[in-house]
């Protein structure tokens, strides 16, 4: 049991911390990286830059591996999981996450630093999450 919740604990942590770090976790960063024609913070197009350093990174040891350290096998997305449903899904998440300022991450992650605020946007994103999987007869 603690092999299987140990290591999406640990990366779940270091994944809220170096949000934290990076500021992510304040809104305000968020939108000012998206007002491009007023008061620009390019704070965000660093984190992710450094995201995709390290994915990149990951990716070659992936080449020499048979298999993930915790799983039997990888699991990678292919064509065909481009579905428009995926595709108004991430729309509609694009949208959201410019106008809160936050997305499930750092909305998280924010529960430690500004609780009270952050507290609003989890719970709505949960409501959300809810109500998609009760109108869609999952729930």
């Amino acid at each position: 049991m603690m092999r299987r919740l140990l290591p999406p604990l640990l990366s779940g942590s270091l994944f809220g911390a170096g949000l934290a770090l990076g500021g992510m976790t304040d809104p305000a960063r968020v939108r000012g990286f998206l007002d491009i024609f007023g008061d620009w913070d390019p704070t965000l197009a660093f984190v992710m830059g450094g995201a995709v350093i390290v994915m990149a990174i990951a990716w070659r040891f992936r080449e020499h591996m048979a298999h993930p350290l915790f799983a039997e096998k990888f699991s990678l997305p292919d064509r065909s999981d481009l579905t428009g449903r995926l595709i108004g899904g991430s729309a509609l998440f694009g949208v959201g996450w410019g106008i809160a300022g936050l997305c499930p991450g750092p909305g998280i992650a924010a529960l430690v630093i500004e609780p009270a605020s952050a507290a609003i946007f989890v719970v709505s994103m949960l409501a959300g999450m809810f109500l998609v999987r009760l109108v869609e007869g999952s729930a």
